[in-house]
């Protein structure tokens, strides 16, 4: 979240981020966004024990209490471990940006990483798509190559992934933010 938000400061980006949403209190991303003077707002999941329709309106209502609609809006999904309801996906579809530690479609989910260096794949790194009702499956705007390297550890191919997502997020808001894609089906075409 904070490398999307230094971009859109220092490059320009044309978009306005309003509000920065998380289930934990202690959230670092709410730290970063009071720092940009963006506003916050904490949603405890635990609070929902129901389906996550209940937890998603809860999200739609902050969202609305902030101007923003299915039409004016980009969510950027940054650290937010939750899977979002068919109904939340649906009113703002192409409209929800998410980040992936892996070279999607190869291991989505969680554990991408451990999981590249067990299968011995050559190289791994970072997807940002849009956000389907699959897990890790919309179409994908975004991605950035890191090699695997023969002495990897989970913890070391993580830090070369996450240098990679710091600049390939800030690139994915840009593309859509100045209007450079249009999404047909699976795919994204780029416009000039």
């Amino acid at each position: 979240m904070q490398a999307i938000l230094k971009a859109i400061k220092k490059q320009n980006i044309p978009i306005n981020p309003v509000v920065v949403i998380s289930s934990k209190p202690s959230a670092k991303g709410l730290r970063i966004a009071k720092r940009f003077n963006i506003k916050t707002e904490i949603i405890e999941s635990r609070e929902f024990q129901g389906s996550r329709w209940e937890y998603d309106q809860k999200i739609i209502d902050v969202l609305n209490r902030n101007g923003i609609t299915e039409k004016n809006s980009l969510i950027c999904l940054a650290g937010f471990m939750r899977i979002l309801s068919p109904e939340f996906i649906k009113k703002y579809k192409n409209r929800i940006l998410n980040i992936h530690p892996a070279i999607l479609p190869a291991f989505p989910g969680l554990d991408a990483q451990k999981r590249a260096i067990d299968s011995g794949v050559k190289y791994s790194g970072c997807t940002i798509h849009f956000v389907d009702e699959g897990v890790d499956t919309g179409p994908i705007l975004v991605q950035a190559v890191v090699k695997v390297k023969n002495d990897d550890t989970e913890e070391t191919l993580s830090k070369r992934i996450l240098a990679k997502e710091h600049k390939a997020y800030p690139e994915a808001v840009r593309l859509v933010a100045e209007g450079k894609i249009k999404i047909i089906g699976r795919k994204i075409k780029m416009l000039s």
